[in-house]
């Protein structure tokens, strides 16, 4: 995987200086110290095995660990798996685990553990896992330190792969068999294998997670405790930062302002580096049970209502650039080139489509009236929806913004479908079946987030989707996706327009920091704090 050549590092005055990883490749690690770090939304789960999510993983992958990661380069690396081979035809694909790993209440890790969360909580229950297993039929396990995954359609390994490191994540067996999963008190107090044990969560409060002495990986990890502080007041995190309160600010977690303001403290490193896995595109979603949304022109003519550039240029700066679907421009594999459908700004072409489908102004020049729901992740999303809001009242469409916390907005959105439009952030993670073409598929379970909860349905779009998940020709695979994004662009049932970098901000005194794409995500074994 290339990682983005843009902004890798935001050079805003001291944040140009050496990073504070370069330094660690020069020093010894030191032990102990804890790792303070910024949680601005809780989810109320913490178990990556059955939430697919940078807030999840922010914690859980800390302590439960992926049969694969990335590695420097973002080439797929082994963690509870030590390698693995693919048969030619991508139905079977076998992964050698490692031994001598025990969970952290002394129980071995064993293959019984992957076949139980792979066809349980991967393939059932996890957002983008029953799109991307969809077509798992077993995982055999003839010892226990073999699991072999058996599949009805091809599996290319290439996608298996990219995916693992996100979709990957074990529980254990013992803990999950008995009642149900979904509500069972690990998800929010995790059993893993990896660095660092679970402690306590006091929820509006803090998570505390302290070093596993039983670790595999030998006189790891280096750090006593990480510590994450919930603080959704972003303001109130900055300051904590500059107190030496927290150490780590993850996933463009501080105002764009702070972030500028700490970037040019020689104390801080604001950089891009260790996200090159996470590109993130800002969402519109239009829910078709609306009857307005369900009709094309209505979506288009809101496209066109929007001033992407203008709202980029005098909001979000160097943070963003316009997007052009959802797939990136970071990702060199599936980047479709040719002639893709956009929705440039223009004004008099959105009132005529909104005429055209029938909605002539009322009193106060009011055609009708939505409610948008945006996601409480980060200062873009929230400027985004008051930007809309505005852009749309120019075109005749009176819209309603309604703030939830975390629970709340995935509760609306994606279980209970009582909203118009909604906002956030889609999240680009190397391989388009991995997270991206699960938001477009029909058919995900009701409630799982950040997949098609929209009421909108295109067989043909499916199969384009199933066939490109299936297809082990890269070649074809790459001309496949071209044709799901010129598909998806034409028919919006969903609109990426603005393309970011996540930012992170560190104190300086964290070593090994954003050594890996996805490094927030990970499990910081190797992170270490100077003195």
């Amino acid at each position: 995987m290339t990682g983005p050549t843009r902004r890798e590092t935001l050079l805003l005055g001291a944040a140009a200086l050496v990073p504070a990883s370069a330094l660690a490749q020069a020093e010894t690690p030191r032990r102990g110290g804890v790792l303070t770090v910024h949680f601005a939304t809780e989810q109320r789960i913490l178990n990556p095995s059955l939430q697919a999510s940078t807030g999840v993983y922010i914690v859980g992958g800390k302590i439960q660990e992926a049969l694969l990661d990335l590695d420097a380069q973002g080439n797929p690396v082994g963690v509870l798996a030590e390698s693995w081979e693919s048969a030619p035809d991508g139905l079977t694909h076998v992964f050698r685990l490692r031994r001598g790993v025990t969970w952290h209440d002394g129980r071995p890790f064993t293959s019984a553990d992957v076949q139980f969360t792979a066809m349980e909580m991967w393939k059932k229950i996890l957002n983008y896992g029953t799109t991307l297993q969809q077509f798992l039929t077993e995982v055999q396990t003839p010892d226990p330190h073999t699991a072999i995954f058996k599949y009805e359609r091809p599996m290319p390994q290439g996608l298996l792969l990219r995916a693992l490191p996100d979709l990957g994540y074990i529980s254990p067996k013992h803990v999950f068999e008995t009642g149900d999963i979904r509500q069972n008190p690990a998800n929010t107090a995790p059993v893993g294998t990896g660095p660092f044990r679970f402690v306590q969560y006091e929820r509006g409060q803090f998570i505390i997670a302290e070093r596993n002495p039983n670790y595999w990986r030998e006189n790891m990890p280096y750090l006593d405790r990480v510590v994450w502080r919930v603080v959704p007041d972003r303001a109130a995190a900055a300051a904590q930062m500059e107190a030496g309160q927290i150490l780590f600010s993850p996933y463009s977690s501080l105002t764009i302002a702070d972030m500028q303001r700490l970037g040019r403290d020689p104390r801080f490193e604001v950089t891009t580096r260790g996200n090159e896995g996470n590109a993130r595109t800002n969402t519109l979603e239009f829910n078709f049970r609306t009857p307005q949304l369900a009709d094309i022109r209505v979506r288009r003519a809101i496209a066109h209502a929007l001033n992407v550039p203008f709202f980029i240029e005098n909001f979000l700066g160097p943070f963003a650039k316009v997007g052009t679907g959802p797939i990136p421009s970071v990702s060199t594999d599936y980047y479709p080139a040719g002639d893709i459908p956009q929705y440039r700004f223009d004004q008099a072409l959105a009132n005529r489509l909104l005429d055209e489908a029938g909605h002539r102004r009322g009193a106060g020049g009011v055609r009708f009236s939505l409610r948008l729901h945006p996601a409480p992740w980060g200062e873009d999303i929230a400027l985004w929806s008051t930007f809309i809001q505005q852009s749309l009242q120019q075109v005749g469409i009176r819209i309603e913004i309604v703030r939830l916390d975390a629970a709340g907005y995935l509760r609306t959105v994606y279980n209970d479908h009582a909203f118009d439009l909604a906002t956030g952030w889609h999240q680009y993670r190397s391989d388009p079946a991995v997270s991206t073409t699960v938001w477009y598929r029909s058919g995900s379970p009701r409630g799982a987030p950040w997949t098609n909860q929209w009421g909108w349905v295109d067989p043909r779009i499916d199969a384009i989707i199933d066939n490109a998940a299936t297809e082990v020709d890269p070649a074809r695979r790459r001309a496949l996706y071209a044709d799901f994004v010129r598909a998806v662009q034409t028919e919006l049932p969903l609109w990426m327009p603005i393309e970011q970098i996540f930012v992170s901000v560190f104190n300086r005194r964290v070593r090994n920091g954003g050594n890996n794409p996805r490094w927030a995500s990970s499990s910081w074994h190797d992170t270490w704090l100077a003195s």
